[in-house]
């Protein structure tokens, strides 16, 4: 079962969110990713939000770009951690969605990594973090991968 489901607004942003799939891999971390945008298929969204914890799926990633979207959707519509990946697909270089992503209204908060694929790994490692409280098998893997990083 999955525990992170992943969803990026458009499949061009498949490159970045590759930098996300693979780290869950290598931390033995199950997940699903959707392809939906906010402002395309907002009912989409809202169904995937509100169904996504009867799923199994205990962390939310959204990955957009420009307006960004789709994180606050997802919080807005799930009581789930969600985590906010900025994507550098406008003039602005990903400026716009880090702001965007990272001005979320009280109460309905999303955590936002940095723009681009350095964010994309964050937010997986993230991911990681939070569902190690509960699942020793992901602890065990992150602490394993933060020995690594320590020793190189």
């Amino acid at each position: 079962m999955s525990r992170v489901g992943v969803v990026m607004g458009s499949a061009s942003d498949e490159p970045t969110v590759r930098d996300t799939v693979k780290t869950l891999e290598e931390l033995g971390i199950d997940y699903e990713v959707r392809v939906m945008s906010a402002h395309r298929k907002p009912k989409q969204v809202m169904e995937y939000a509100v169904t996504a914890r009867e799923r199994g799926i205990e962390v939310l990633i959204g990955a957009a770009g420009g307006s960004a979207a789709l994180p606050g959707v997802l919080a807005a519509w799930s009581t789930l951690p969600v985590i906010g990946v900025p994507l550098a697909s406008s003039e602005l270089k990903g400026m716009d969605a880090l702001t965007a992503i990272a001005q979320m209204p009280p109460g309905v908060p999303v955590a936002c990594v940095a723009v681009g694929s350095w964010g994309a790994r964050n937010a997986a490692y993230l991911a990681a973090e939070i569902l190690a409280l509960k699942h020793d098998d992901v602890r065990e893997a992150y602490e394993e991968y933060r020995r690594k990083l320590q020793a190189a």
